[in-house]
Protein backbone atom coordinates (compact mmCIF):
# COMPACT_ATOMS: atom_id res chain seq x y z
CA UNK A 1 0.00 0.00 0.00
CA UNK A 2 1.09 3.59 -0.50
CA UNK A 3 2.67 5.35 2.61
CA UNK A 4 -0.61 7.66 3.39
CA UNK A 5 2.52 10.31 5.09
CA UNK A 6 3.56 10.45 1.73
CA UNK A 7 0.20 12.53 -0.15
CA UNK A 8 1.19 15.80 0.19
CA UNK A 9 3.02 17.44 -2.47
CA UNK A 10 6.50 16.53 -3.00
CA UNK A 11 9.33 19.05 -2.80
CA UNK A 12 12.61 19.17 -4.81
CA UNK A 13 15.84 19.39 -3.15
CA UNK A 14 19.13 20.56 -5.15
CA UNK A 15 21.90 18.10 -4.96
CA UNK A 16 25.75 17.85 -5.42
CA UNK A 17 28.32 15.47 -6.97
CA UNK A 18 29.03 13.90 -3.63
CA UNK A 19 25.24 12.87 -3.34
CA UNK A 20 25.73 10.97 -6.68
CA UNK A 21 28.54 8.99 -5.87
CA UNK A 22 27.10 8.51 -2.13
CA UNK A 23 24.14 7.02 -3.91
CA UNK A 24 25.91 4.77 -6.35
CA UNK A 25 27.98 2.99 -3.40
CA UNK A 26 24.33 2.54 -1.30
CA UNK A 27 23.13 1.56 -5.18
CA UNK A 28 26.14 -1.19 -5.29
CA UNK A 29 25.35 -2.63 -1.81
CA UNK A 30 21.40 -2.89 -2.73
CA UNK A 31 22.94 -5.47 -5.49
CA UNK A 32 24.86 -7.26 -2.61
CA UNK A 33 22.51 -7.58 -0.04
CA UNK A 34 19.70 -8.91 -3.19
CA UNK A 35 22.14 -10.03 -6.05
CA UNK A 36 19.56 -12.50 -7.17
CA UNK A 37 16.96 -10.11 -7.81
CA UNK A 38 19.43 -7.87 -9.53
CA UNK A 39 20.87 -10.51 -11.55
CA UNK A 40 17.32 -11.76 -12.68
CA UNK A 41 16.14 -8.28 -14.00
CA UNK A 42 19.61 -7.53 -15.83
CA UNK A 43 19.39 -11.02 -16.84
CA UNK A 44 15.85 -10.58 -18.56
CA UNK A 45 17.38 -7.03 -20.18
CA UNK A 46 20.28 -8.64 -21.49
CA UNK A 47 17.80 -11.31 -22.96
CA UNK A 48 15.78 -8.85 -24.76
CA UNK A 49 18.10 -7.18 -26.05
CA UNK A 50 19.73 -10.25 -28.05
CA UNK A 51 16.85 -10.90 -29.54
CA UNK A 52 16.10 -8.03 -31.09
CA UNK A 53 20.07 -8.26 -31.90
CA UNK A 54 18.81 -11.56 -33.43
CA UNK A 55 15.59 -10.13 -34.98
CA UNK A 56 17.19 -7.01 -36.78
CA UNK A 57 20.21 -9.76 -38.19
CA UNK A 58 17.46 -12.25 -39.37
CA UNK A 59 15.92 -9.25 -41.17
CA UNK A 60 19.13 -7.65 -42.38
CA UNK A 61 18.96 -4.76 -40.26
CA UNK A 62 21.69 -4.89 -38.02
CA UNK A 63 22.38 -1.57 -38.73
CA UNK A 64 20.29 -0.59 -36.47
CA UNK A 65 21.88 -2.18 -33.61
CA UNK A 66 23.70 1.04 -32.41
CA UNK A 67 20.73 3.19 -32.28
CA UNK A 68 18.89 0.34 -30.76
CA UNK A 69 21.92 0.42 -28.01
CA UNK A 70 20.85 4.09 -27.25
CA UNK A 71 17.15 3.26 -27.28
CA UNK A 72 17.65 0.44 -24.25
CA UNK A 73 19.48 3.62 -22.67
CA UNK A 74 16.01 5.47 -23.15
CA UNK A 75 13.80 2.88 -21.48
CA UNK A 76 16.11 2.23 -18.55
CA UNK A 77 13.95 4.09 -16.30
CA UNK A 78 11.20 1.90 -17.12
CA UNK A 79 12.71 -1.41 -17.00
CA UNK A 80 14.48 -0.72 -13.63
CA UNK A 81 10.68 -0.64 -11.97
CA UNK A 82 11.18 -3.61 -10.23
CA UNK A 83 14.80 -2.88 -8.48
CA UNK A 84 13.04 0.51 -7.14
CA UNK A 85 10.99 -1.66 -5.33
CA UNK A 86 13.47 -3.97 -4.48
CA UNK A 87 15.56 -0.91 -2.74
CA UNK A 88 12.38 0.39 -1.45
CA UNK A 89 12.11 -3.16 0.10
CA UNK A 90 15.73 -2.68 1.56
CA UNK A 91 14.77 0.43 2.86
CA UNK A 92 11.88 -0.25 5.21
CA UNK A 93 13.70 -4.63 5.84
CA UNK A 94 10.02 -5.66 4.41
CA UNK A 95 10.13 -8.99 2.53
CA UNK A 96 11.51 -9.42 -0.69
CA UNK A 97 9.59 -12.15 -3.44
CA UNK A 98 8.77 -11.52 -7.27
CA UNK A 99 5.26 -11.63 -6.24
CA UNK A 100 5.28 -8.77 -3.81
CA UNK A 101 7.11 -6.79 -6.31
CA UNK A 102 4.88 -7.80 -9.25
CA UNK A 103 2.10 -6.88 -6.99
CA UNK A 104 3.55 -3.45 -6.37
CA UNK A 105 4.43 -2.24 -9.60
CA UNK A 106 0.82 -3.98 -11.26
CA UNK A 107 -1.27 -1.84 -8.47
CA UNK A 108 0.76 1.47 -9.52
CA UNK A 109 -1.80 2.27 -12.51
CA UNK A 110 -0.11 5.92 -13.45
CA UNK A 111 3.43 3.94 -14.05
CA UNK A 112 1.13 2.59 -17.36
CA UNK A 113 0.86 6.32 -18.57
CA UNK A 114 4.47 6.81 -17.73
CA UNK A 115 5.28 3.76 -19.46
CA UNK A 116 3.47 4.45 -22.61
CA UNK A 117 5.22 7.96 -22.75
CA UNK A 118 8.55 6.34 -22.38
CA UNK A 119 7.85 3.84 -25.16
CA UNK A 120 6.35 6.50 -27.55
CA UNK A 121 10.11 8.74 -26.92
CA UNK A 122 11.67 5.46 -28.06
CA UNK A 123 9.42 4.95 -31.24
CA UNK A 124 10.07 8.11 -32.38
CA UNK A 125 13.92 8.04 -31.75
CA UNK A 126 14.05 4.89 -34.07
CA UNK A 127 11.58 6.52 -36.41
CA UNK A 128 14.05 9.26 -36.75
CA UNK A 129 17.26 6.79 -37.54
CA UNK A 130 15.22 5.97 -40.24
CA UNK A 131 14.68 8.97 -41.55
CA UNK A 132 17.92 10.11 -41.66
CA UNK A 133 19.04 7.07 -43.05
CA UNK A 134 16.79 7.61 -45.81
CA UNK A 135 17.93 11.42 -45.93
CA UNK A 136 21.47 11.04 -45.74
CA UNK A 137 22.20 7.28 -47.01
CA UNK A 138 19.35 6.61 -49.31
CA UNK A 139 17.40 3.51 -49.65
CA UNK A 140 18.33 1.67 -45.65
CA UNK A 141 17.17 -1.96 -47.13
CA UNK A 142 20.31 -1.71 -49.79
CA UNK A 143 22.80 -1.93 -46.78
CA UNK A 144 23.94 -5.77 -47.39
CA UNK A 145 26.04 -6.14 -44.11
CA UNK A 146 27.13 -4.14 -41.04
CA UNK A 147 30.34 -3.89 -42.13
CA UNK A 148 29.38 -2.24 -45.50
CA UNK A 149 27.06 0.26 -43.34
CA UNK A 150 30.05 1.54 -40.79
CA UNK A 151 32.20 2.07 -44.24
CA UNK A 152 29.70 4.60 -45.78
CA UNK A 153 28.91 5.76 -42.33
CA UNK A 154 32.47 6.76 -41.51
CA UNK A 155 33.79 7.13 -44.99
CA UNK A 156 31.07 9.63 -46.99
CA UNK A 157 29.66 12.86 -46.23
CA UNK A 158 26.42 11.57 -46.22
CA UNK A 159 27.49 9.18 -43.72
CA UNK A 160 29.10 11.16 -41.46
CA UNK A 161 26.48 13.96 -41.08
CA UNK A 162 23.99 10.87 -40.47
CA UNK A 163 26.24 10.61 -37.41
CA UNK A 164 26.41 14.22 -36.00
CA UNK A 165 22.53 14.83 -36.66
CA UNK A 166 21.42 11.53 -35.14
CA UNK A 167 23.75 11.85 -32.14
CA UNK A 168 22.67 15.27 -31.25
CA UNK A 169 18.66 14.40 -32.20
CA UNK A 170 19.43 11.34 -29.99
CA UNK A 171 20.83 13.29 -27.19
CA UNK A 172 18.45 15.81 -27.29
CA UNK A 173 15.58 13.35 -27.03
CA UNK A 174 17.05 11.47 -24.31
CA UNK A 175 18.19 14.30 -22.08
CA UNK A 176 14.13 15.58 -22.78
CA UNK A 177 13.14 11.50 -21.45
CA UNK A 178 15.55 11.27 -18.96
CA UNK A 179 14.37 14.62 -17.23
CA UNK A 180 10.79 13.49 -17.79
CA UNK A 181 11.74 10.07 -15.76
CA UNK A 182 14.49 10.05 -13.71
CA UNK A 183 12.34 10.79 -10.65
CA UNK A 184 8.69 9.82 -11.98
CA UNK A 185 9.27 6.30 -12.08
CA UNK A 186 9.91 5.92 -8.34
CA UNK A 187 7.99 8.50 -6.94
CA UNK A 188 5.02 6.95 -8.49
CA UNK A 189 6.34 3.74 -7.26
CA UNK A 190 6.27 5.33 -3.58
CA UNK A 191 3.96 7.49 -3.47
CA UNK A 192 0.10 8.50 -4.68
CA UNK A 193 0.24 10.91 -7.68
CA UNK A 194 -0.59 11.65 -10.79
CA UNK A 195 2.28 10.37 -13.97
CA UNK A 196 1.80 14.51 -14.95
CA UNK A 197 2.81 15.66 -10.96
CA UNK A 198 5.78 13.11 -11.02
CA UNK A 199 7.06 14.17 -14.49
CA UNK A 200 6.89 18.42 -13.28
CA UNK A 201 8.61 16.92 -10.17
CA UNK A 202 11.56 15.25 -12.41
CA UNK A 203 11.93 18.20 -14.30
CA UNK A 204 12.09 20.10 -11.42
CA UNK A 205 14.71 17.87 -9.99
CA UNK A 206 17.05 18.20 -12.62
CA UNK A 207 16.60 22.05 -13.07
CA UNK A 208 17.22 22.09 -9.63
CA UNK A 209 20.55 19.85 -10.10
CA UNK A 210 21.61 20.44 -13.62
CA UNK A 211 25.43 19.85 -14.01
CA UNK A 212 24.71 17.14 -11.45
CA UNK A 213 22.11 15.55 -12.98
CA UNK A 214 23.39 15.92 -16.42
CA UNK A 215 26.22 13.96 -15.02
CA UNK A 216 24.69 11.33 -13.50
CA UNK A 217 22.46 10.66 -17.42
CA UNK A 218 25.96 11.03 -19.37
CA UNK A 219 27.10 7.88 -16.53
CA UNK A 220 23.78 6.34 -17.24
CA UNK A 221 24.27 6.29 -21.36
CA UNK A 222 27.80 5.48 -21.28
CA UNK A 223 27.72 2.59 -18.80
CA UNK A 224 24.48 0.80 -20.47
CA UNK A 225 25.83 1.31 -23.91
CA UNK A 226 29.24 -0.11 -22.79
CA UNK A 227 27.51 -2.96 -21.35
CA UNK A 228 25.19 -3.77 -24.45
CA UNK A 229 28.37 -4.11 -26.54
CA UNK A 230 29.34 -7.45 -25.56
CA UNK A 231 25.83 -9.05 -26.89
CA UNK A 232 24.38 -7.21 -23.54
CA UNK A 233 26.18 -9.57 -20.92
CA UNK A 234 27.55 -6.40 -19.19
CA UNK A 235 23.98 -5.20 -18.31
CA UNK A 236 23.28 -8.09 -16.10
CA UNK A 237 25.32 -6.40 -13.51
CA UNK A 238 25.35 -2.47 -14.55
CA UNK A 239 21.43 -2.25 -15.25
CA UNK A 240 20.56 -3.52 -11.71
CA UNK A 241 23.22 -1.08 -9.96
CA UNK A 242 22.23 1.67 -11.90
CA UNK A 243 18.61 0.69 -10.93
CA UNK A 244 19.22 0.77 -7.12
CA UNK A 245 21.56 4.02 -7.35
CA UNK A 246 18.71 5.65 -9.19
CA UNK A 247 16.26 4.49 -6.23
CA UNK A 248 18.93 6.22 -3.62
CA UNK A 249 19.03 9.40 -5.89
CA UNK A 250 15.34 9.80 -6.00
CA UNK A 251 15.64 9.76 -2.24
CA UNK A 252 18.02 12.11 -1.89
CA UNK A 253 16.20 14.58 -3.93
CA UNK A 254 12.09 14.26 -3.09
CA UNK A 255 10.99 15.18 0.15
CA UNK A 256 7.53 16.04 1.40
CA UNK A 257 7.03 18.77 4.43
CA UNK A 258 6.58 15.36 7.14
CA UNK A 259 9.70 13.57 5.72
CA UNK A 260 12.85 12.79 7.66
CA UNK A 261 16.26 13.72 6.06
CA UNK A 262 17.65 10.67 3.93
CA UNK A 263 21.42 10.18 4.54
Amino acid sequence: MVDASHNSDPIVRSIEARDVVEALIRGLRDFQAAPRFGLLFGLLYAIGGTAILVCLGALRMTYLAYPLAAGFAIIGPFVALGLYEVSRRLEKAEPISIASIWKTVRSRREIAWMAFVTVFVLVVWMYQVRLLLALFLGNAGSFASIGEFLRIVLTTNGGLLFLVVGNVIGAALSLILFSLTVVSFPLLLERDVDFVTAMITSVRAVSASPIPMIGWAALIVVLLTLSALPMFLGLVVTLPVLGHTTWHLYRRIVTSPDDAPTC
